[in-house]
């Protein structure tokens, strides 16, 4: 194999990976940042401690269970959990310790999953608690997004525009205000998104896995050029289920917005 396949390869293999995970790293990204200015301005008006407790109550305990559950699917030993603890000496208020093994490719992918495993037990949470609080918009979402919007005809940018667009126009409504249940899901969801962004240690365990996912999309094309499989259309099938992650995400940008614009007004107020 000559220079220039090689460098096909390697090239091809990175707009995979990206096609494959980008949008869960740019939600995560996005997240952090929302998350991060909400939490200055709970942190101004009520203090650290109070500010970040307002929230952690059930939003730590979900982030925690994000790590933990990934880490029974890709096999990793856990060691230790705690997840919310109310006076961490080191600003730590929930943490999963897991050991693997390192020969492990898949473990090795893991760290990954691990890493951004808030993302998904965080939008999860959001999905189910709207599915058994509020089935009529739980209902109408997912026909929104199963019939109503494409990522083939619809940019990334549009798709979560288009759908938070929708749930602004059929959350807030009369029938769902005056609904005791609606409130309840509105600070439950508050609470959750508040702490769906990842840590500093999450990211770092995330990029380590992102590597190892990089290395076998890179075997796995080689494999496929010697087999004369078609790898970019297997990925391209497997990648349809962005529209979902997307779609759903919107959720949790949804009150990650709408918990920046609360901790605003609070500390402006």
């Amino acid at each position: 194999m000559n220079l220039p396949s090689f460098l096909n390869i390697v090239i091809t293999s990175f707009f995979q990976l990206w096609s494959l995970v980008g949008v869960l790293i740019a939600v995560g990204f996005t997240l952090g940042i929302i998350e991060r200015y909400a939490h200055s301005y709970l942190t101004k008006t009520f203090g650290q401690k109070k500010g970040v407790l307002l929230t952690a109550w059930i939003g730590t305990p979900i982030h925690e269970i994000g790590h933990l559950l990934m880490c029974f699917i890709w096999g990793h030993r856990v060691t230790k959990v705690k997840l919310l603890q109310l006076n961490p000496t080191n600003g730590v208020l929930g943490y999963v310790e897991h050991q693997y093994n390192q020969t492990s490719m898949y473990q090795q992918i893991g760290l990954f999953f691990i890493g951004l495993g808030p993302i998904f037990s965080g939008i999860g949470s959001l999905v189910l608690g709207m599915y058994f609080m509020l089935p009529n918009m739980f209902e109408k979402l997912t026909h929104y997004i199963l019939y109503e919007i494409s990522l083939e005809e619809t940019t990334v940018v549009g798709i979560v525009a288009e759908t938070l667009s929708f749930l602004f126009k059929n959350f807030f409504t009369i029938d769902n205000l005056i609904n005791p249940m609606f409130w309840l899901y509105i600070i439950l969801s508050i609470c959750i998104s508040s702490h769906i962004a990842l840590s500093r240690s999450d990211i770092e365990g995330a990029s380590r896995g992102l590597f190892a996912l990089f290395i076998a999309l890179l075997m796995f094309n080689f494999v496929a050029i010697f087999l004369g499989i078609d790898s970019q259309h297997m990925i391209a099938k497997i990648t349809a289920y962005n529209l979902y992650v997307l779609a759903f995400s919107s959720i949790a940008l949804l009150f990650s917005l709408v918990t920046l614009l609360f901790s605003y007004l609070i500390y402006r107020w």
